[in-house]
């Protein structure tokens, strides 16, 4: 029994950071769906957001405040991306608006460490890193409180977008805007207006990712390699699903620390830093589509 509730154990944590993997694989799969690009500069973004809040509280802004502010700039770089990245490159293709996010990302890289410094800074969150004992038959299962709450405020937030983009107006534009950007212009859809939420939208996302990592690793440069840890997330649920960027990162949250745990070991360690991009290769090569994405079918 006590092996068995240290199984379950380890599951939770995995499927408690998985939300956080989702959270910021929805960013990337916010921007996709409007523009079908990649969007490189989504891990910057995170960087920047939560090194601008950091910022924020030092120069002796309260909390909400600092949160509110930095929504406020995050809105601000989603309406200039928009306006002079964007607008610009609206018929361009598709390779060409991916080199200009990975452009992006490295001027919010050089912007957030010029106004901000360098230097790794911790973030309290007030939410301590300490287990909390959850009793089954007389037995203790411990889970991080630190991870629950960052579960928790992934999982409302993801939910949250979810229903906004499926229920509400801007939620309708958005999908028209992904399925055919020319017919949702012809029928007097803005497609600067969407794509200016949108960009906003992953700008929150950001933010809040940022935060919730932030909070455990400390601010630092390191944050910008989430976009790579989104990648397999993306690969297995599908680059234009938010159900599946749930679903992928629960999979990969999983996966990860069950292997860590009981195969790490046989390779000396550190196996969760590589095992989702093998599993990521796996449905590269069975199901490239994803999950929840559409399947390609291209004529020749």
């Amino acid at each position: 029994m006590t092996d068995f509730l240290f199984f379950i154990e380890v599951v939770v944590a995995g499927l408690l950071a998985g939300t956080m993997y989702s959270l910021v694989a929805l960013g990337f799969v916010l921007i996709y769906k409007a523009s079908s690009t990649f969007n490189f500069a989504q891990g910057a973004m995170v960087f920047f957001a939560v090194l601008a809040f950091v910022g924020f509280m030092e120069l002796g802004l309260p909390f909400v405040a600092a949160f509110f502010v930095t929504i406020v700039l995050m809105g601000l770089v989603g309406f200039f991306t928009e306006r002079l990245v964007l607008k610009p490159l609206m018929n361009q293709s598709e390779d060409t608006l991916l080199m200009a996010t990975i452009g992006l990302g490295f001027v919010l890289e050089g912007l957030a460490q010029a106004a901000w410094g360098v230097e790794v800074r911790r973030l309290d969150l007030g939410i301590g890193d300490f287990p909390i004992p959850w009793i089954i038959d007389s037995t203790g299962l411990f889970i991080s409180a630190l991870d629950l709450t960052a579960g928790l405020v992934a999982a409302v937030l993801i939910i949250g977008l979810a229903l906004l983009f499926k229920y509400t107006k801007m939620g309708l534009g958005l999908r028209a805007v992904a399925d055919d950007a020319g017919a949702a212009s012809s029928i007097g859809i803005p497609l600067g207006n969407i794509m200016l939420l949108v960009w906003t939208a992953a700008g929150i996302v950001a933010l809040v990712a940022g935060m919730m990592w932030g909070a455990r690793a400390g601010v630092q440069f390191a944050l910008v390699d989430l976009a790579l840890k989104a990648l397999p997330v993306l690969i297995i649920g599908g680059f234009s699903s938010i159900p599946g960027a749930i679903v992928g990162g629960l999979i990969i949250g999983a996966s990860e620390k069950v292997l860590e745990v009981y195969v790490g070991p046989f390779f000396g360690g550190g196996i969760e830093g590589w095992a989702p991009y093998v599993l990521a290769i796996f449905f590269l090569l069975r199901r490239p589509e994803g999950l929840f994405g559409e399947k390609i079918i291209r004529r020749v």
